[in-house]
């Protein structure tokens, strides 16, 4: 399972079309909130995520309805934030290590809809300001009426593999002495194979011939997106990288792959976070 998967939540989605029911909901003596720091998640001390009551509200708050478990409804607030969700804050880094991986899972998709809310307060059609709407899964238009739904980017991440060798790379704002698979998003008109291709030749020069899908994962940083794992076979194994992508590339062995995974202070390099999909890609490969 990858990171930000596994959310114990039913989404429920036959309620969100049924005001009546999301009303009910919201008047549930046993339905909780999310409860956050700003974008933070709240950790308890057993590495779950903090809920409270729904009275702790304002009562003009916007409620996005998350799910049900044990037929208890789960709330998150649309925090209104002006400055995109934290991308790689070492904070938000150990919050996420400390918290269950299903906990993680229900965070991921808060944040991403929290994200979604505060980029689509007015209209993109007329300009005009939306309402919440299908229990929070959809923002209306008050003027043209024309319904707006969150949406989620695909980015390709890939390891390109060259004679038992992987090749990683690392942007300047990675702590230093990580690297991770290079990724890149889709464009208009293509194909995953053909992204993957074309990502590993624009940032590190490597030409590249079959792509076999691995593992996919929702990432809730900068919006919503759908991270799809993938490995290339790599046709050379020259790197020239594109500096305004990569500070550096390499090719990695598997017993560097395997030492940087079990944190081994003396690996070549170190290893994304196991909550990260690059982390299960390396894994993957190794295996």
């Amino acid at each position: 399972m990858t990171g930000f998967t596994g959310s114990p939540l039913d989404r429920v989605d036959h309620i969100r079309s049924d005001p009546q029911a999301f009303a009910a909901l919201l008047g549930d003596w046993r339905a909780r909130v999310l409860l956050l720091e700003g974008l933070m998640p709240q950790v308890s001390d057993e590495g779950g995520l903090v809920w409270g009551s729904l009275a702790t509200v304002a009562e003009d708050a916007e409620l996005v309805l998350l799910g049900l478990l044990d037929d208890r409804p789960h709330f998150v607030e649309v925090v209104q934030n002006e400055v995109p969700a934290p991308m790689r804050s070492p904070a938000m880094f150990r919050a996420l290590g400390m918290l269950a991986a299903e906990d993680a899972a229900t965070f991921g998709t808060a944040l991403s809809l929290i994200a979604w809310h505060n980029t689509h307060r007015f209209c993109p059609r007329c300009g005009s300001t939306t309402t919440l709407f299908r229990a929070g899964w959809g923002r209306k238009c008050d003027a043209c009426g024309t319904e707006h739904f969150p949406r989620t980017d695909p980015v390709v991440i890939m390891l390109a593999e060259f004679e038992g060798k992987a090749l990683v790379g690392r942007q300047p704002r990675f702590p230093p002495g990580n690297y991770s698979a290079l990724a890149g998003f889709l464009e208009p008109g293509e194909s995953i194979e053909e992204a993957v291709r074309r990502e590993i030749m624009e940032e590190a020069g490597v030409p590249c011939g079959a792509v076999r899908y691995v593992a996919s994962q929702p990432w809730p940083f900068g919006g919503a997106q759908l991270m799809i794992a993938c490995i290339a076979e790599a046709l050379a194994d020259e790197i020239v990288i594109d500096p305004k992508e990569l500070e550096d590339a390499m090719w990695v062995t598997r017993d560097e792959a395997i030492a940087a995974l079990a944190g081994d202070p003396d690996a070549r390099f170190k290893a994304p976070p196991p909550f990260a999909i690059a982390h299960s890609l390396l894994k993957a490969w190794v295996g």
